[in-house]
């Protein structure tokens, strides 16, 4: 089908599309007049970074045809525009394609001080004082025009430039789409269809199926990169008096696309093609083929011609808004039938008839069988394509409810001149039928996880919105909810962030909590209350769970204000883990187990005195930081970076100490930092820590230290892991350096949980009471927010693989949520 030139050119642009630049519309005059495709560029880093981040590029870059393209553009990563500019590819004097890249002009537009390998030439000619500039081999070359510079991988094609500078005319369509094209995305693309079928070049087999210069006079697409995703969205131009595969919907307003509702939901890809009026568009076909074609009235009532593309076979489907002449027409072709599932199937004498009255929308079908599902026909050169067809569509299996067609409709309208929608098996018949082998190899060879590809045409009087999407494939949208589980009201208010540990002998979560009683309670999965404890004091920080005995029964070990315990399963004290503490004020308990040995390390500080117990609660003897020179600030941390441990330390003179197991400073912190109320951590194998002024340090392994002025609020949240850092400052939360504004309220530190290789981090708003889940791209999770009164603790109480939340609901009460 031709209009899968949609198909064709987007993928020509994605691999088109190794090199960016930035523009504005006094540029276009600065270009060479045969330009077959001109790329716009409005934010050259943001391209560039867009393209090297793409999961789609990332597995093709060590493909052929993606090396050949990059070598024609490679140069242009010594060219730094800082304004818009315009990359064109156009034929030279030599028959060779080649790249001009014009943008505003500065001193250091090409900067090659850091290159040894160099030579730079200057070129004298009748117009202008061209520079060729060598590096490693290559060539490329520069020339000054008027207050642009022009960059070009050909000299012939810089003094074309300036021999025709001012004397050529710019297409009126190209001004009129370069005035459209969007500023928001990185780079927006040009393409003069006329030019471009030798541009393709390696991309085609010699013979393809398509002319693509009779797509379109002009088309104009706006690019949009994301990690897993490729949107190019635009406008098609077309004049009245050429024959353009596009005009044959000139004049007519597309409909509803219904094919996805009769497509098997193991259909490879739908095509469809709407009109309103079926007359005008016959008429644009008659134009279009230039010859006398027959009177097709018999179709007048069908508002879509669609194709199904089922397991390497066909099916024709046209929908209609009155059946009764065709189904008469095809009663006196018919010369037998059966009868499949309560649907009688026609065999056909004729079977060109389809090809005669439809094309060029069909081609190459004969339409040997049909069935009618409400007001649509289907026809197939097979009985059991359409006994598949039939059987699906009573059962309610159809493509509609595909992963595949729900991630392509989250970015193309439901109303469509033409739409084409494909997995990754269904674009192999797209590349068989219009690309070289080369391409189809490279393409087989990027083991690409599931994907779709999706193209589109809106017709709009006398232009043709165009768009087209390769996209990750999404799972199909379950009905997730978020239901409540229990909740429990304890006779005192709550003083402890509720927290799940395990009970091993079940292998199940429970949770335990502590209220202003100073009462410790382990609660089960249902809300009961196992038992109950009375403490000395409020417990500091967070309860560990720990294995002292190393044979599979785990303890909780924990700090109150002057006491460290260890209790067991039923709340019972373990001996000798037992110590107070006259006058109280301990850190939080931190525990260290360094080789994943259960060879504890529990790290004990009161003040300046450091107490390390290891599992039979003696005094590690080696550990020789004993006391600090000023009091501790919270718990010391643990870290393992590569084969090497550190101990950390913040003091409250602003001191960071990072040491080794026995306590020896390991790496020199010589500045004072004012710490915020945040902890340390480690982020790309360096340390990391804010203090009250929003600043961001960065230690390395040797004590180097980097500042970054975030101007974060003294207030502010940070958690972070070896690969992600997560800020939270006023209302703005910042994961990964995505960004989520949030409504104005009183935020708790975010919280980062790592579940079955996911990642979540939580907020709370304990103004509006309200806690929020994100996933590490900052995407919501659906049903988020939720009412909560303090941080959260997430896991997976009964191992089902379905995670529960436990939050404090009131002042005395929690409730445990279900995330189904």
């Amino acid at each position: 089908m031709k209009s899968k030139i949609l198909i064709l050119y987007f993928l020509f642009l994605i691999f088109g599309c190794q090199e960016e630049k930035r523009t504005s519309s006094s540029l276009l005059e600065f270009i060479p007049a045969n330009a077959s495709l001109i790329i716009k560029i409005n934010s050259f880093d943001s391209f560039k970074e867009s393209i090297r981040n793409n999961d789609f590029l990332k597995r093709f870059k060590s493909s052929k045809t993606y090396k050949e393209i990059a070598e024609v553009v490679n140069n242009l990563d010594y060219v730094r525009p800082q304004t818009s500019s315009l990359l064109a590819f156009s034929k030279s004097a030599e028959g060779k394609w080649g790249y001009t890249l014009v943008t505003a002009f500065s001193p250091d537009i090409i900067n090659l001080n850091s290159l040894k390998n160099k030579t730079i030439e200057s070129l004298s000619t009748e117009q202008e004082e061209i520079n060729r500039y060598t590096i490693d081999g290559s060539v490329f070359f520069a020339s000054r025009l008027k207050d642009k510079i022009a960059v070009s991988s050909s000299q012939s094609l810089l003094e074309n430039l300036s021999r025709s500078f001012g004397k050529v005319e710019i297409s009126k369509a190209l001004q009129k789409l370069f005035k459209a094209s969007g500023t928001t995305k990185p780079a927006s693309i040009f393409l003069h269809m006329d030019e471009n079928t030798e541009l393709l070049g390696s991309l085609l087999k010699n013979n393809p199926e398509i002319e693509t210069s009779r797509f379109a006079d002009w088309l104009s697409l706006d690019i949009d990169l994301q990690l897993d995703y490729i949107n190019l969205r635009g406008i098609s131009m077309v004049q009245d008096s050429t024959k353009n595969y596009l005009n044959l919907f000139k004049n007519t307003t597309p409909l509803a696309n219904t094919i996805q509702n009769f497509a098997p939901k193991n259909a490879e890809a739908i095509l469809s093609y709407t009109f309103n009026d079926y007359e005008i568009f016959a008429k644009n076909k008659r134009e279009y083929l230039g010859h006398s074609v027959p009177e097709d009235s018999l179709f007048s009532t069908v508002e879509e011609i669609g194709c199904i593309y089922l397991n390497s076979k066909k099916a024709v489907l046209l929908n209609t808004y009155g059946s009764e002449t065709i189904a008469e027409y095809l009663g006196e072709m018919q010369v037998g039938s059966l009868d499949f599932q309560g649907n009688e199937i026609l065999e056909l004498g004729q079977s060109d008839f389809l090809k005669k009255l439809l094309s060029p929308l069909i081609t190459d079908f004969d339409a040997k069988y049909v069935t009618v599902l409400d007001n649509a026909f289907v026809f197939s050169e097979e009985k059991e394509v359409l006994q598949t067809v039939i059987r699906n569509y009573k059962n309610s299996n159809t493509f509609q409810d595909t992963p595949v067609y729900e991630t392509a409709m989250e970015n193309i309208a439901s109303e469509s001149t033409i739409l084409y929608i494909s997995d990754s098996d269904g674009i192999k018949d797209v590349l068989n039928a219009h690309f070289s082998k080369t391409f189809i190899q490279d393409f087989t060879k990027s083991k690409l996880k599931p994907t779709v590809y999706g193209a589109q045409v809106v017709a709009d009087k006398d232009i043709f919105h165009t768009n087209a999407i390769i996209n990750a494939i999404t799972p199909k949208k379950s009905n997730r909810s978020i239901s409540k589980s229990f909740s429990l009201n304890l006779e005192n208010e709550i003083t402890m962030n509720p927290q799940f540990v395990v009970n091993h002998n079940t292998k199940t979560k429970e949770i335990v909590v502590q209220d202003a009683d100073n009462t410790l309670y382990l609660i089960s999965r249902n809300g009961k209350i196992l038992w109950s404890k009375k403490l000395d004091g409020r417990i500091q920080g967070k309860v560990h769970q720990v294995d002292i005995y190393k044979n599979g029964r785990l303890q909780l070990a924990f700090t109150t204000n002057n006491q460290f315990l260890v209790l067991d399963r039923n709340g019972e004290e373990v001996k000798p883990f037992v110590k107070s503490f006259e006058g109280g004020n301990l850190n939080p308990l931190a525990v260290f187990d360094y080789d994943g040995k259960k060879d504890y390390r529990f790290v004990v500080v009161h003040n300046e005195k450091i107490f390390m117990y290891n599992n039979k609660g003696n005094i590690v003897t080696g550990f020789t930081y004993i006391e600090a020179e000023h009091p501790v600030l919270g718990a010391p941390k643990h870290f393992r970076i590569g084969k090497k441990d550190y101990l950390t330390f913040k003091l409250s003179d602003g001191s960071l100490k990072i040491l080794s197991r026995v306590g020896k400073v390991r790496v020199k912190v010589d500045k004072k930092i004012d710490f915020s109320e945040n902890e340390i951590y480690v982020y790309k194998n360096k340390f990391i820590v804010t203090d009250k002024d929003g600043i961001l340090y960065q230690i390395d392994e040797r004590g180097k230290m980097s500042e970054a002025n975030l101007n974060l609020n003294e207030d502010h949240g940070l958690d972070a892991t070896s690969k992600t850092l997560v800020l939270m400052n006023n209302n703005e939360l910042s994961i990964r350096g995505n960004k989520v504004e949030l409504d104005l309220g009183v935020y708790l530190p975010p919280k980062i949980f790592y579940i079955y290789d996911k990642i979540y981090i939580s907020l709370t708003d304990i103004q509006n009471q309200r806690v929020y889940l994100f996933d590490s791209m900052a995407k919501a999770i659906p049903n988020f927010p939720i009412f909560g009164t303090s941080p959260i603790d997430l896991n997976d109480v009964d191992n089902d693989r379905k995670l529960e939340v436990v939050v404090k609901d009131q002042d005395n009460s929690i409730i445990m949520y279900n995330m189904n």
